[in-house]
């Protein structure tokens, strides 16, 4: 398949890379139909970010069909045909963080966390093309994408909406919400974002939907 691949600061090139395949009972399969680039991708594409390597498939935004599941994964969770959007961070939907919903903390999906609590003093879940510190996997500026405890992570979603009106799903409207929720808005605050970014503006629209009266947008 063809992938979009992290060959150095500032150096990225499509290459031809296996296919993948499923390696755990509850991985699946994706065919990804749509993907975007975030703005943390800046981050190891200037070369800021360590433990990245030559070849690392980049992409934590993307949303596609699902079209192979593991034995693992029951019909009624996800199966084969499903359209899906799958969030950045891996979850297992059974460690102590993740029964608190707090699923960017998972015990479990990071099979290197030892290097990020090494190097960051803490280590968060398992990021989808984002390092191998955060665990290594391939991410979704690809053709195919294996999606590992996928029953947890991805969201079905119904044929006849446009995949660019879904792939925002995938981060940066939850990031922009949640930044939002965090503000504890009531009806009829002002509010006052710094930043006029993509998500920012999520997080304008956000504070509207939760009661804002007033939001001031500040950038450059």
């Amino acid at each position: 398949m063809k992938a979009v691949c992290w060959m150095g600061p500032e150096k990225m090139s499509v290459e031809t890379v296996p296919d993948p395949k499923i390696l755990n009972p509850r991985d699946a399969i994706v065919r990804v139909t749509s993907t975007c680039i975030c703005g943390s991708d800046l981050h190891f594409y200037n070369g800021f970010m360590p433990t990245m390597e030559q070849g690392d498939v980049v992409g934590h935004e993307f949303m596609g069909e699902v079209v192979e599941v593991g034995p693992g994964i029951r019909p009624e969770k996800l199966k084969a045909g499903d359209r899906v959007v799958v969030p950045f961070t891996i979850a297992c939907g059974n460690c102590f963080f993740c029964k608190k919903e707090l699923w960017s903390l998972c015990d479990n999906s990071n099979p290197n966390y030892w290097i990020a609590e090494k190097l960051m003093g803490y280590s968060p879940s398992g990021l989808f093309g984002y390092t191998h510190m955060m665990g290594g996997y391939a991410g979704g500026q690809a053709q195919f994408v294996r999606v590992p405890y996928a029953d947890v992570g991805p969201l079905k979603v119904p044929q006849g909406i446009p995949d660019e009106k879904l792939v925002f799903l995938t981060d940066i409207f939850p990031t922009g919400y949640y930044g939002a929720v965090c503000c504890e808005i009531q009806p009829g605050d002002t509010i006052a974002i710094w930043g006029c970014g993509p998500v920012a503006q999520f997080a304008i629209r956000s504070c509207f939907m939760l009661g804002a009266e007033r939001v001031i947008a500040i950038d450059r």
